[in-house]
């Protein structure tokens, strides 16, 4: 794994971008909604965010003690979300890029992030066989169980009515 991220031109499959910067692997990509701004994380503990644009790295956020697995934007654009190998979670400010809160839901790995469409709301996708539900302005945090093994991906609906979630155990539910 060299570091790396590609972007590619889908009209010639030509690579029109290499984006260097981080020391180990790429674990997720992230664009913000209808801009070139893109968010990367890596098993080197950092989050970059980049200029899709020009390949050039804006900024690196630090912070994380273990491999970063998945970071995701809010819908306005102006909060990160990141979670890592041992279930912890961060909140980030884009515009002073310094760390709004952190969150330990472990000892299992958080494997994946979502904003509801509010942004009140984070859902995460844990090893530990559940969904993990945090109330971002009070800091509650609650489980959705039902997965028989790792929870791998959440997803919220367009709405903010449906939260979808896809485990190890082969299922794939829904929640309202």
């Amino acid at each position: 794994m060299d570091g790396t991220s590609k972007i590619w031109d889908l009209n010639s499959l030509r690579c029109r971008n290499t984006l260097r910067g981080h020391a180990d692997s790429v674990n997720s990509i992230e664009f913000l909604p209808y801009s070139n701004t893109l968010v990367t994380s890596s098993a080197d503990k950092t989050l970059s965010l980049w200029d899709a644009r020009t390949g050039l790295c804006g900024q690196t956020f630090y912070g994380h003690v273990h491999s970063v697995n998945h970071v995701t934007f809010n819908l306005r654009g102006d909060t990160l979300a990141s979670c890592d190998s041992y279930g912890w979670i961060k909140l980030w400010d884009v515009r002073t890029c310094s760390p709004m809160a952190s969150i330990d839901v472990g000892p299992h790995p958080a494997n994946k992030v979502a904003f509801d469409p509010s942004g009140t709301v984070l859902a995460i996708a844990s090893s530990e066989g559940a969904v993990k539900m945090f109330e971002i302005a009070s800091g509650q945090v609650s489980n959705l169980t039902g997965h028989e093994d790792a929870v791998q991906a959440v997803m919220f609906d367009r709405n903010g009515e449906f939260l979808v979630s896809g485990g190890s155990d082969s299922t794939i539910r829904i929640w309202s």
